[in-house]
């Protein structure tokens, strides 16, 4: 499927990019740099229509109705106790505009009440919300961003089959070609595997189907990765130098691998996962020429290949110390270290048409790896190297084929995350690649269709709200030095945000020049796809010579995500999260600042986890804290990463290392966030409640904090993301960040001792 023009911008480096929510669709490993083409593997991103309706909306009007029943005799009752005075009561002053009714009603279906909030807060806060959404057919995993997704995704397809179709925007337009070509199932049906095997004939062939040209390894690695996108091996790109952060630069880390993390290849209990990737292989070969017993012999020694590629590539969570995984050296150097390839001429052909020298720094994030991959790829057979190349191709290619190929990719997807076969219709499908294509084309739509006006100023509001209540809190860290945190709260200060979408996608000329040389047409879609991997190549060679964009977004506008940026020490929340449950201009602010407001608090404190704090106010990796004051955090991140290493999940206990960024972030977003609601309170006084609900304002913003992260998930899925997530699982999101608070315990009187207020608390901003 698509690549995303966004990621091939200036975001070689993206493991680094700190998201709020696990991006959906990557077949990356976690284990590699996120290449920069982020490739859809088709069952994440893409939301599914439930195959059978489950007839909520007739439920939810019942309980609008009961509530505002019970609503009305609350006030009554007030009234004939109270006479006229019953508005200075507190307990009686109750919100009762539809949106209050409307969120109230959603919220008391989704708690659980039998649970004891101080045993378990999340099956309290989500236990309605897990029995009344059983998994979908087709999906790994659903939740509230999955649910905000297909809305949005509902919305596209209007925009894109209305009939009045009638852009002045060439990008608009090439937007809607390209999701039309994605529909023309008839197409894709008559062309079957002749694309692809077309491709393979190009490139020089595959010995696995046809006769192929030995003794060409470097043609076609430069073809298999430059044009065509594809990371054998290792994974080339131009983004932000980390230490000079007003300019590009050639970027190298490790890649190679098919499966999301090395422990597929290299954990014995995941055994039914190889198996079925491999008769993944085989299909594919066999689909596209192949004969049946050597096309399984030479696509398990594909496979063992990985298995030795998995065994040098360096885990996830070893490679969160960013100062010590950079190394910028020349070509020249690049050559000596890693002789296999001829660096030189395989970079002059990927950044065609700059030239290049000996003298050109790179900078290089997995030194001893490439050491290694050179080393393997100089005592491997030249045949298995050129099949294992043209099997990355293949990967890249077989996903915009025909039924046949969906079919294959559906079974290994049930090995992987446990899906059945997708019931998903096509057209969600085609947004999805759309979005990850054209996505600035199909914002630009979403936007002027959906978007407030007014939320760009009042998520500004907010976010001020939440940078003054983080530096109030700075001045409360014993563990600090004085001028650690003057710095601190300079790079606070310095933290800019980008809200809803970036301008130049509402200027047609400004829009269409970013897609200028892309070609696009109706009916062959794999076509678009290939012509978009030569466009993004081109996009990609062309950054070297510029400055970085700070305005450069890496998100298209309809995503249901956000997310900082340690290079530009910038904030980023497109228009898809900016709606109800995170924020609505309707809803009590109780629950706003506890939905929208700890997203912004969560990546505020990006800035200021472990591997954000690396950086200066003006985005440069250099030590800029005092010695005394990195000792102290470190021995504040022991803690944390010690309590999340004892959560488990079907017996599967979480990294803590790994996880560590995200859980410094939730953990001082929702601190953040929090005070800032309290703030906010003292300047404009106490908020009606919402009726039926049974909550004070402070117990409302913890659970609407909790419910944001309501979800259900395969097992296979849940394994999935402890290997290769950087964040906690949705439940520990929640346990473990209010279970560090003290307002939580203090407001759900939870006595000292309970599961939610142990007493060990860790404490990091």
């Amino acid at each position: 499927m698509s690549v995303a023009l966004q990621d091939l911008r200036n975001n070689m480096s993206n493991y680094k990019r700190a998201t709020f929510e696990e991006e959906d669709g990557s077949d990356i490993p976690a284990d590699g740099a996120i290449s920069p083409d982020s490739v859809e593997v088709g069952f994440r991103k893409g939301g599914i229509q439930l195959c059978g309706g489950l007839g909520r909306r007739t439920q939810l009007e019942i309980v609008l109705a009961a509530l505002l029943m019970a609503s009305v005799l609350s006030l009554f009752a007030c009234a004939v106790t109270l006479g006229v005075h019953y508005k200075n009561d507190p307990s009686c002053s109750l919100c009762l505009t539809e949106a209050c009714v409307t969120v109230a009603s959603k919220i008391v279906e989704s708690l659980d009440r039998t649970v004891d909030p101080c045993q378990d807060f999340y099956q309290y806060a989500c236990g309605g919300w897990i029995r009344k959404n059983p998994l979908p057919d087709g999906r790994s995993r659903w939740s509230t961003f999955n649910s905000i997704w297909d809305q949005n995704q509902a919305m596209l397809k209007h925009l894109l089959e209305n009939g009045t179709f009638n852009s002045s925007s060439e990008a608009e337009k090439k937007a809607q070609f390209y999701y039309l070509s994605c529909l023309n199932e008839q197409r894709i049906e008559e062309l079957g595997a002749q694309p692809l095997i077309d491709l393979i004939t190009k490139t020089g062939g595959w010995n696995i189907t046809e006769p192929w040209e030995k003794d060409n390894f470097m043609e076609v690695l430069k073809m298999v990765s430059g044009p065509y996108r594809a990371q054998p091996f290792f994974t080339v790109g131009v983004s932000v130098d980390p230490k000079n952060s007003n300019s590009n630069i050639i970027q190298v880390d490790q890649s190679g691998l098919f499966l999301p993390s090395r422990d597929y290849y290299l954990n014995k209990t995941n055994e039914k996962v190889l198996k079925a990737y491999l008769d993944y292989m085989v299909e594919l070969g066999l689909l596209l020429g192949g004969d049946k017993n050597s096309t399984q012999s030479q696509m398990q020694q594909i496979l063992d290949f990985e298995t030795a590629l998995a065994n040098i590539t360096v885990p996830q969570d070893e490679r969160r110390d960013e100062e010590k995984i950079y190394h910028k050296i020349t070509i020249a150097e690049l050559q000596a270290l890693a002789p296999a390839v001829d660096w030189l001429d395989y970079l002059t052909s990927a950044l065609s048409p700059l030239e290049l020298n000996d003298t050109e720094p790179v900078v290089v994030y997995a030194k001893e790896y490439l050491q290694q991959v050179s080393d393997l790829i100089n005592k491997t057979d030249r045949n298995l190297l050129n099949n294992y190349m043209i099997w990355n191709l293949v990967q890249k290619g077989a996903s915009s084929l025909d039924q046949r190929f969906e079919n294959a990719q559906d079974k290994l997807l049930e090995s992987l995350y446990g899906t059945k076969k997708s019931c998903t219709p096509r057209w969600q499908t085609c947004i999805g690649n759309t979005d990850d294509t054209l996505g600035f084309a199909l914002g630009a739509l979403f936007v002027k269709a959906t978007f407030d006006k007014h939320s760009k100023e009042i998520a500004e509001g907010m976010i001020n709200e939440i940078r003054t209540a983080f530096k109030d809190a700075l001045d409360n860290l014993s563990w600090m030095d004085e001028q650690t945190r003057q710095a601190a709260k300079d790079k606070a200060d310095a933290i800019y945000d980008m809200i809803g979408f970036p301008d130049f996608i509402l200027d047609p000329k400004e829009l269409d020049e970013v897609y200028d040389g892309y070609e696009v047409s109706e009916d062959n879609f794999f076509q678009n796809m290939l012509n978009f991997y030569n466009f993004s190549a081109r996009v990609m060679a062309d950054q070297l010579r510029k400055p970085p964009n700070k305005d450069q977004w890496s998100m298209t506008p309809p995503t249901v995500n956000a997310y900082y940026m340690p290079t530009k020490n910038g904030i980023v929340f497109p228009a898809g999260i900016l709606q109800a449950p995170f924020y609505a201009r309707d809803h009590p602010k109780a629950l706003n600042f506890g939905g929208i407001g700890v997203v912004m608090g969560h990546e505020l404190t990006h800035a200021f986890d472990d591997q954000g704090r690396e950086y200066d106010k003006d985005g440069n990796l250099r030590p800029w804290w005092q010695n005394s004051s990195v000792d102290a955090f470190k021995n504040r991140t022991e803690c944390m990463v010690d309590q999340y290493t004892q959560y488990t999940i079907n017996g599967e206990h979480i990294n803590g290392k790994q996880t560590l960024g995200e859980n410094i972030a939730d953990n001082g977003g929702l601190k953040a966030a929090y005070h800032a609601y309290r703030s906010w309170v003292r300047k404009n006084g106490k908020e009606k409640r919402l009726p039926a609900v049974n909550l004070t304002n402070d117990q409302l913003f913890f659970v609407g904090f909790a419910q944001v992260w309501c979800s259900v998930r395969t097992p296979e899925s849940a394994h999935e993301g402890l290997m290769t997530d950087p964040h906690s699982p949705p439940k520990y999101r929640v346990i473990g960040t209010l279970s560090n608070s003290p307002e939580f315990a203090q407001h759900f009187q939870c006595p000292l001792g309970s599961p939610m207020n142990s007493g060990h608390r860790c404490e990091v901003w």
